[in-house]
């Protein structure tokens, strides 16, 4: 017998009498590791003549060959004998309690959706919904927003792809020529305000709504993701001015954030779908607390110590949209706001990253999220329950 039949043949009936993986492994570096026997053999294959090569190789890579295989064969039974005597010692107590189910909450958007209809519910408002696959003639032309708008550029929008529609658009882009075609181009919709447009032109007038819902836009980062959450406010009526408007604000402000001494004030802007239209801020303070200072609406933003914060956008409801719902400007007014439901989540539950509210991360949504049984009222308060 050579020497390379009696290492094969030791090997082979040591990995046979191993007993658990541990002594196994030890077999596998013993023979196949780096130091090796039969690692060593393949290292004598380099310092042979090509003759003696062309015979020892086939044999060197059959022994190795040989020892492998009986390595994953042995291993292979030895789980297989470790997995059965786990499945007859082990036992399951079905009379222990039960482990304690995950509670599911309510998502802070959610809470914020729910706090807002009640608010606005007892200032007469009834909530609307519309599509969040729009027509570009409600998302955009309807609400007096020019062909040359921003807004509605690819980098801002996201569109559907549209046979004919595209091709005419390319033809002639940014152009009388292409009206048709781009009003007829569908869209996820950038704000909720084809809601007012579709209720107007449904409900006519008078009509007092609010409609919350998902919008969508080409922008992310630590206060922007692409889609978010918006409501916005609709009042058409006759003999509507600016201070209904504000008086709405601050009535639901006062409410959302439960305080008395919340403070706007309205800047002039512009809005393509409002004239006049206002930007309103909101008085703002330091407040010192155990983790440090927080930012807390409230306050004169003009006192030492506070601020004015930018908060939502609102106007008086433009003559030409009120044409394009098909109401009569002249006998019908109104106001209409708009303010992000995510960024009111954020100021008022003190949460400094807009994309957490989409991570599922459980650890934040156990840490802000609302009991299923805490339902907003106003008698009862709107706040995070105690």
């Amino acid at each position: 017998m050579t020497t390379n039949d009696t290492l094969q043949s030791e090997a082979l009936a040591r990995i046979l009498a191993a007993t658990d993986a541990p002594a196994l492994e030890a077999l596998r570096i013993e023979y196949l590791g780096k130091q090796g026997s039969i690692s060593a053999l393949m290292k004598t294959l380099g310092k042979m003549s090509p003759e003696e090569r062309q015979a020892q190789a086939p044999v060197i890579q059959a022994l190795r060959t040989t020892v492998a295989d009986a390595l994953a064969a042995r291993k292979e039974t030895l789980e297989i004998e470790e997995l059965e005597r786990r499945l007859a010692s082990e036992t399951l107590d079905l009379t222990l309690p039960a482990p304690e189910a995950p509670r599911g909450s309510v998502h802070p958007v959610s809470q914020v959706m729910d706090e807002l209809a009640e608010i606005f519910a007892d200032l007469g408002f009834s909530v609307a919904t519309g599509p969040e696959i729009e027509d570009d003639w409600h998302n955009f032309t309807a609400l007096n927003m020019a062909e040359t708008h921003p807004a509605r550029a690819m980098h801002d929008t996201f569109y559907f792809p549209q046979e004919g529609a595209d091709e005419a658009l390319d033809q002639a882009p940014n152009t009388g020529a292409n009206t048709a075609a781009n009003n007829s181009r569908m869209l996820l919709r950038t704000h909720t305000s084809p809601v007012q447009i579709r209720s107007m032109m449904k409900q006519g007038a008078p009509i007092r709504i609010i409609a919350p819902g998902r919008v969508y836009r080409s922008d992310s980062d630590a206060t922007h993701t692409p889609m978010f959450h918006q409501v916005e406010g609709l009042v058409i009526d006759k003999d509507i001015h600016l201070g209904h408007l504000k008086w709405t604000l601050e009535t639901f402000l006062k409410a959302f954030f439960e305080r008395d001494d919340i403070v706007l004030r309205l800047r002039p802007s512009y809005f393509p779908f409002t004239e006049p239209s206002v930007e309103v801020d909101v008085g703002w303070q330091d407040v010192k607390g155990p983790n440090g200072s927080r930012r807390v609406l409230g306050g004169d933003g003009d006192a030492p110590g506070h601020g004015w914060m930018e908060l939502l956008g609102s106007g008086m409801v433009n003559r030409k949209v009120i044409t394009f719902a098909g109401l009569d400007p002249d006998e019908w007014q109104g106001f209409a706001f708009g303010v992000g439901v995510d960024r009111l989540a954020m100021l008022k539950y003190g949460m400094d990253d807009l994309r957490a509210f989409f991570d599922g991360d459980q650890r934040w949504l156990d840490h802000y999220g609302f009991s299923a049984f805490d339902q907003p009222t106003l008698s009862g308060g709107v706040g995070a329950a105690a």
